[in-house]
C-alpha cells in the first residue's frame, strides 16, 4: 500500500443559487402578500411574477385553524420567506399587498400588515409598496 492511497483531496465546490450579481447590486424581488381573514399567503416570486422562488402560508406555521390568519402566523411566515431569500441571494423586495376584494370586504386581513413589518425587520430592503386588492368596476 502507498503513502498516498489513504489520504485523498477533499475539494468543497461553493453552490451559489439565484443570478450572479455585481458585489454591493441589489437583487429585486416581488412578495406578493394575499391577507384575507381566514389565511394570508406571503409568495415571492422573480421580477417578473412568472417564477415562484418561496411561498408559505400562516396555516403552514401554526396548528389552530382559527390562528392561520393571525399576526403572529404571518410573521412566522415572512421570517421563513425572508431566510429563503437570503440564501438565494435577494436582497430587496417589492411588496404587492392584497385583501380580499370583489364584492367583500377591501382591507387586507390582520396579518397583512405583520407580515410586511417582518419582511422590513428582517433585514431586506423594500421598494415599492402597492395594493392590488381588486376592485368591481
Amino acid at each position: 500500500m502507498s503513502k498516498k492511497a489513504g489520504k485523498t483531496e477533499k475539494v468543497e465546490e461553493v453552490v451559489q443559487l439565484g443570478p450572479k450579481i455585481a458585489e454591493g447590486d441589489d437583487l429585486f424581488a416581488v412578495a406578493h402578500i394575499f391577507a384575507s381573514f381566514n389565511d394570508t399567503f406571503v409568495h415571492i416570486t422573480d421580477i417578473s411574477g412568472r417564477e415562484t422562488i418561496c411561498r408559505v402560508t400562516g396555516g403552514m406555521k401554526v396548528r389552530a385553524d382559527r390562528d392561520e390568519a393571525s399576526p403572529y402566523a404571518a410573521m412566522m411566515a415572512s421570517q421563513d420567506v425572508a431566510e429563503r431569500c437570503k440564501q438565494i441571494g435577494i436582497t430587496a423586495l417589492h411588496i404587492k399587498l392584497r385583501g380580499t376584494g370583489g364584492n367583500k370586504t377591501k382591507a387586507p386581513g390582520p396579518g397583512g400588515q405583520a407580515a410586511l413589518r417582518a419582511l422590513a425587520r428582517s433585514g431586506l430592503k423594500i421598494g415599492r409598496i402597492e395594493d392590488v386588492t381588486p376592485i368591481p368596476t
